[in-house]
């Protein structure tokens, strides 16, 4: 068996994905979001006036890094709904800021702007 097939396979398990097509979308949109992302940092930074002219380059890719994964869980969710699958990749969202700590941060901000 092919290492594609055992990754489908073992990919509809665990994303619940019902065929090989969805299979491929998301795969299409993963790669679309992760490049159009890298993309677009290089002229959001320098719209910010961080160039590494202007930094160390140590320095310069490390904000790059905390530039890129904000701009990716965007691009993600704005791709994958042009393709049809908003649903999935919302639920992949709330997975991957939920292992990060980031969901539950996102949620009391949200009770305290809302006055609860």
């Amino acid at each position: 068996m092919s290492k594609l097939v055992k990754f489908f396979k073992k990919a509809k398990q665990n994303w619940k994905i019902n065929s090989f097509s969805q299979f491929i979308i998301i795969m299409i949109v993963f790669a679309i979001a992760g490049s159009l992302s890298i993309i677009i940092s290089e002229p959001l930074l320098e719209f910010l006036g961080l160039e590494l002219d202007n930094m160390s380059a140590i320095k310069y890719c490390i904000i790059r890094i905390l530039i890129i994964f904000p701009v990716y869980q965007i691009v993600l969710i704005i791709i994958g709904s042009i393709f049809g699958q908003f649903k999935f990749f919302y639920e992949i969202e709330k997975k991957m800021l939920a292992r990060i700590g980031l969901l539950k941060l996102i949620k009391q901000v949200s009770k305290l702007t809302r006055g609860q």
